[in-house]
């Protein structure tokens, strides 16, 4: 069986993501590798960060792909006397390379927004914003007639109430300390959802003129989850949506790390199959959490606390 050389996979993976659909501030493609050297091992992560680096090592792994960047600025230094320099020297001294699809993994078709959409049941689903910057009712089908572009909306198979919802989005996702914040009423029904990996409340327009009636994202921030609600109630009184469901960054971008494994397997062996040679690759997801909250202090009544009210 033949190994692919790091050029092998590093072409696979940019077609899967095309490097150019990244967003203009991103930093997207190899970030430490011999493009000649053969890739057996595969490790699949969300964040370049040491613990990920020691699972590598520990399982023998030749490349490390991650979704977010090592380095999303300009560096003048990648010294070991540096946390992300130290990254670096580890991999090389390994002979691992690292390789990250951020914002182009995020649209792409399997990308990001479908592997979450996935996760959470929706079907019948478009994108959120299409790649023209469009929204929802516009196709958003690249040239080979798969969807991309930002975020996904669609429908549940059955109509269920928000709190149920919420606990299907608990259950398919990786746990985190966090767990999952609802905004809404419980009781409320959720028929069409809209879903965004990562960090989403700039994109609150879009979700409204999708007519979704819960949406699922990250990072959500008091100011604008509190004026979205708001402005739900006043329109639409005590049921008025969107809901707002909130996982963890990480969590909200995990599901896809199976896609990609999936999809660079199959490139990796018709590229080889394609020259007449068969081989493949070994492709796993990393099981190390990365989300940085470690823990939740929930507020517990107290004499100190009474004398306050």
């Amino acid at each position: 069986m033949t190994a692919p050389t790091l050029a092998d996979v590093v072409a696979v993976l940019d077609g899967l993501y095309p490097p150019g659909t990244a967003e203009g501030w991103d930093a997207v493609g190899l970030i430490c590798g011999d493009p000649a050297a053969r890739v057996a091992k595969v490790l699949f992560a969300v964040d370049p960060v040491a613990d990920v680096v020691d699972e590598a090592l520990d399982w023998g792994a030749d490349l490390v792909v991650t979704h977010h960047p090592l380095f999303l600025r300009g560096v003048h230094s990648v010294a070991a006397t540096t946390f992300k320099g130290a990254v670096v020297h580890r991999l090389i001294s390994a002979g691992v390379g690292m390789y990250n699809a951020h914002t182009n993994a995020d649209a792409a078709a399997r990308g990001v927004a479908d592997a979450l959409a996935d996760a959470v049941g929706i079907v019948e689903r478009r994108p959120l914003v299409g790649p023209d910057g469009g929204g929802p009712d516009g196709d958003g089908l690249d040239g080979g007639g798969a969807q991309t572009g930002i975020g996904r909306v669609g429908r549940l198979a059955e109509p269920t109430t928000l709190g149920e919802f919420a606990q299907r989005v608990a259950d398919a996702l990786p746990p985190a300390a966090q767990g999952i914040r609802v905004a809404g009423d419980l009781a409320g029904t959720v028929s069409t959802v809209a879903v965004l990996g990562g960090s989403g409340d700039g994109f609150f327009d879009a979700v409204r003129a999708a007519g979704a009636d819960a949406y699922v994202t990250s990072d959500l921030r008091h100011h604008p989850a509190s004026e979205l609600r708001e402005r739900a109630l006043f329109e639409g009184g005590p049921g008025g949506t969107p809901y707002l469901v909130d996982t963890a960054h990480f969590a909200s971008e995990w599901p896809w790390l199976r896609y990609a494994a999936t999809d660079l397997t199959a490139g990796v062996e018709a590229v080889l199959a394609g020259r007449g040679e068969a081989g493949t690759v070994t492709c796993k997801v990393s099981t190390r959490v990365s989300d940085p909250w470690t823990a939740v202090v929930h507020v517990q009544e107290s004499p100190a606390r009474k004398d306050q009210q």
